[in-house]
């Protein structure tokens, strides 16, 4: 399919192995990714993962600001198709239309469930048994297209965000190439969506980081594995926030909201129906650090009076 002329559109290191299998299988004429950011306080520019992919391959990369406004671009291309994944713009009807074999999506779930910006997040976040990877066709709503395939994940107890793009992220490519050949011929499946079956994934917000310990240890617990590594949860004790990146828990009675077990090796945080104990922290403008590290450093004693909010 080296004759086949694609545009793909994608930006977080979730898309990278899609990319990289397109490159090496098909004629990527244009990379469309999201603007460059500046992080820290040097405000240093970062590119996205996919801009990096393609620019070690000599591909063309368009970053616009508002795809709905600024895509003459990807027109000027005529590609035979345009590949989405995790790009993180709705894509406006007049690209929708352009292609001769349409608009493809990799989305990280198993819809109809999930649909959204952060479908990995809330698949642990939200207490899912199992999740997936779909290839669909899209359309003007947001991942309400026709199902080509999709792959099916059962979420393991200790999985984290980090895990499911790392294993998810390589079953959509491998997908992607499986199907690609039957969309391309037009001998591929087309499954309309169960609208009955639809749940949604929206974008994390800052104030969803912030963990609740009025709830139960495992909901603590989901919302730490599923915000790892980035943006990671984070709580604040005497008015100081700490980033929460790892922890493990126990069932039983506590003092909920409050700390429960602190010493030189473990701080423990009650729950409606146990203690959440931290592993590794992240204290602001710090490295992140094993719990027994972090308590070597603080006043052992004051700390257990210290407020959470």
């Amino acid at each position: 399919m080296k004759d086949l002329k694609v545009v793909f559109m994608g930006t977080p290191e979730f898309a990278v192995p899609v990319l990289d299998m397109l490159i090496k299988t098909t004629d990527v004429k244009l990379v469309v990714s999201q603007p460059d950011k500046m992080v820290g306080r040097k405000k240093e520019i970062v590119y996205s993962p996919i801009k990096e992919l393609a620019m070690n391959n000599n591909i063309e990369v368009f970053q616009p600001y508002k795809i709905r406004e600024d895509y003459q671009r990807i027109l000027d291309i005529n590609p035979d198709i345009i590949i989405t994944c995790a790009y993180g713009q709705i894509i406006p009807k007049v690209l929708l239309d352009a292609p001769r074999l349409g608009c493809v999506n990799v989305h990280a779930s198993a819809l109809p469930k999930l649909r959204g910006g952060a479908p990995l997040n809330h698949a642990i976040i939200d207490g899912y048994k199992s999740t997936g990877v779909t290839i669909m066709y899209m359309d003007e709503k947001m991942d309400n297209g026709d199902i080509i395939k999709l792959f099916n994940y059962d979420i393991k107890d200790t999985d984290t965000y980090d895990d499911l793009v790392n294993i998810l992220s390589v079953e959509g490519a491998n997908l992607l190439k499986e199907v690609l050949p039957s969309i391309v011929d037009g001998t591929n499946d087309r499954i309309k969506q169960d609208e009955s079956e639809v749940t949604f994934a929206w974008v994390i917000k800052r104030e969803d980081e912030h963990i609740d310990f009025n709830k139960t240890v495992e909901e603590v617990d989901r919302l730490v594995r599923g915000l790892y590594s980035v943006p990671l949860a984070n709580t604040i004790i005497n008015d100081v926030e700490y980033k929460i990146v790892k922890g493990h828990y126990e069932i039983g009675e506590s003092n909920v909201n409050k700390i429960n077990v602190i010493n030189k090796k473990q701080l423990g945080i009650g729950c409606s129906n146990g203690i959440y104990y931290i592993d590794e922290i992240k204290p602001s403008g710090k490295k992140i650090m094993r719990i027994q590290d972090f308590l070597n450093g603080v006043n052992i004693e004051v700390f257990k009076d210290y407020e959470i909010k």
